[in-house]
């Protein structure tokens, strides 16, 4: 129970020259148990708290487009058991999802959808090119395919391949969360912004006045 002067007594503090006021933990350590307490001391920034929990709660959308699909979905079974890496949660809605895995060849008429779930998606938020066809258009060199899913949406890592392994998209999860976690890096929507490039809260604004330009001609 602290003992608490009665009003009026003079409050008796110890003098700022007194060395027992620095002090820090380490001083206070007189057991072995306190001393291994201490050595397991850890402290860090509250934005790297953040990106560290974010790296290990990576929750994809459920889209897939072509066949890298299939793989993707191969790294969600036991042999490969994704959960490891704490990515499995695929989500149904994008509003709940934060990692856009785009697997597979991407058409002109797909596109206006692919943008769509990706500005639905909550932030930060972060996209992943699996295959050579999402990277660069692959064999499908035409008009109907777009030549890298990068002219649509920011991309954060490529996984090469026609398609790539499971193995191949789980080192990119993994280098994603080093990118996420160990570094505090910027999201992709973060470097739309330093880029200039439009982010979803222009996009109502940019459509209105393409369809005014439209319709002046």
């Amino acid at each position: 129970m602290a003992l608490i002067p009665p009003p009026g007594s003079p409050v008796e503090r110890a003098p700022r020259t007194d060395a027992s006021i620095d002090r820090d933990l380490r001083d206070l350590v007189e057991t072995a148990e306190e001393e291994a307490f201490v050595q397991r001391l850890l402290t860090t920034t509250v934005d790297r708290a953040l990106s560290w929990a974010r790296s290990s709660s990576i929750w994809p959308a459920t889209f897939g487009l072509a066949c890298c699909a299939i793989e993707m979905m191969h790294t969600a079974t036991p042999r490969y058991d994704i959960a490891r890496f704490g990515a499995e949660v695929f989500r149904a809605s994008p509003r709940q999802a934060d990692l856009l895995i785009v697997s597979g060849r991407v058409s002109q008429k797909m596109a206006p959808v692919l943008r769509r779930i990706y500005d639905q998606m909550m932030e930060p938020k972060w996209v992943i090119s699996m295959g050579a066809c999402a990277s660069s258009g692959g064999v499908f060199n035409n008009y109907a395919i777009v030549q890298g899913v990068d002219k649509i949406v920011p991309v954060d890592v490529y996984v090469p391949g026609c398609p790539p392994r499971p193995e191949s998209l789980i080192e990119g999860i993994l280098i994603l969360q080093r990118v996420i976690g160990a570094n505090g890096m910027p999201s992709s929507f973060d470097l739309m912004h330093e880029q200039g490039l439009p982010v979803p809260e222009d996009a109502a604004r940019i459509a209105s006045e393409r369809r005014a330009w439209a319709a002046s001609r």
